[in-house]
């Protein structure tokens, strides 16, 4: 039997259309956007627009929520002396801290209208650097946190295999990494698990993810990139995110990151760039020719110092912008949206730096974190239209966040101001989410 939503407004067709209700058949798709609207549940003073996509996530961080913000005994604090506080946390988590650290921040990112995310997942042993019987546990332990708040999850298993080129190994990766065959070894594995478990509904699937050219050597990472090409997977990496990445590259191969994955042969529509901050215009032409995207976590960045992700040169050269949450921070897709935009104002002392050709912004914006974080994780999500998924989230109008609005600017006033406060339901695949 169909299912069916009727708001004061559908946000479809990049416009809101008032008198429509949205359908959804019993597998969870749109059947239609209809005027007729006999049997809908009524939804008064609120507006309903496609569900968001967090497309760069490490949810166990949300742990470390506020326990960096303090001057370290270091020099001067850095994503790197950061980093060495984020490996703490990551060396002590069992598997039910783990879950339950998922859990938290896939229940956020549901209040906040996120209905799908990419995690991208790296810790996979025991504390100790010991493979659980399963080398896939933690990797289930997060699945099962989406599965149970109810959003979908792109779990991005990580291939980690060293601290940096010329580096020490770091006593604080144990739980990372993994050689070529035991990663592949164990992806498979996982593949194989969700394709015949009961997450083989739509509401969880795998891709890959290689750490970062510091992490993964030139030959492992051409082999798992082989490997996720011949099954059609994402592929998520952390790309020029530091300036001491882009050097250490550059001693290494003699080529920046994007330079090193164009030459060989490695990007392409399926591959997501995470950060992509310390970059060239001939590198954001190789990302463009390939089709690759960009994931930008503007919230994490400005947290961490790391430099503001050039989303002006991405746009102008139509290379896809994601969005992602990251290091949890704050979990608020609409504000790394606004991000994207006010760092480049800053920057530039200007305003509307990303406004496409009719002078919008905000149409923009809302396909970043929508539609291109969709197409990022391998999702057919982000728009409200028949044949794909009903998730949806709707926004209370009567907000104080947004009040005075009016048709014309409502998805200016949604992207620029709304306050999570005024986010009301929440459904993925036609099914209400409990998020008392």
């Amino acid at each position: 039997m169909n299912q069916a939503w009727l708001p004061d407004y559908i946000y479809t067709d990049g416009r809101f259309q008032s008198g429509r209700a949205l359908v959804c058949d019993q597998s969870g798709r749109i059947v239609e956007i209809s005027d007729r609207v006999e049997g809908a549940v009524r939804l008064p003073g609120r507006a309903m627009l496609p569900g968001m996509v967090n497309a760069h996530s490490h949810a166990f961080q949300r742990v470390i929520r506020g326990r960096t913000e303090y001057r370290s005994q270091n020099t001067s604090d850095s994503f790197w002396t950061w980093r060495e506080q984020m490996y703490a946390a990551a060396t002590t988590l069992t598997p039910e801290q783990i879950y339950s650290a998922s859990r938290l921040a896939f229940l956020e990112m549901a209040m906040s209208g996120i209905t799908a995310v990419g995690e991208f997942h790296y810790i996979h042993h025991s504390p100790d650097g010991t493979p659980y019987s399963d080398p896939n546990l933690l990797a289930h332990e997060v699945i099962r946190a989406a599965r149970d708040v109810g959003i979908r999850i792109a779990l991005l298993r990580v291939a980690y295999a060293r601290a940096g080129y010329q580096v020490e190994p770091n006593p604080r990766q144990i739980r990372f990494i993994e050689s070529e065959e035991t990663y592949l070894t164990n992806l498979d594995q996982l593949l194989s698990t969700i394709d015949t478990s009961d997450t083989s509904d739509g509401m969880a699937w795998a891709g890959i993810a290689p750490h970062s050219v510091r992490a993964v050597p030139l030959d492992y990472l051409k082999r798992i990139v082989a490997f996720a090409n011949e099954r059609g997977l994402p592929v998520h990496m952390h790309v020029a995110e530091q300036p001491a990445e882009v050097t250490a590259c550059i001693q290494e191969y003699g080529r920046s990151p994007v330079a090193l994955l164009d030459t060989e042969g490695l990007l392409s529509d399926r591959f997501t760039a995470v950060h992509a901050v310390h970059v060239t215009p001939k590198a954001v032409d190789a990302l463009a020719r390939s089709g690759a995207g960009v994931c930008a976590c503007p919230t994490t960045e400005r947290n961490l110092g790391d430099g503001v992700v050039p989303a002006d040169l991405y746009f102008k050269s139509a290379v896809a912008v994601s969005l992602g949450t990251d290091s949890q921070i704050q979990i608020d897709l609409l504000e790394d949206a606004r991000e994207l935009e006010y760092h480049l104002r800053l920057q530039k002392m200007e305003r509307n730096v990303l406004a496409a050709g009719d002078g919008t912004v905000a149409t923009r914006l809302f396909d970043c974190a929508t539609v291109n974080g969709a197409k990022a994780i391998g999702f057919d999500g982000g728009k409200l239209e028949p044949g794909r998924p009903a998730d949806f989230f709707t926004v209370d109008l009567n907000d104080v966040s947004i009040a005075g609005w009016s048709l014309d600017n409502l998805l200016a006033n949604i992207v620029f101001s709304l306050s999570r406060t005024a986010i009301r339901d929440v459904v993925v695949g036609g099914k209400e989410l409990d998020l008392k």
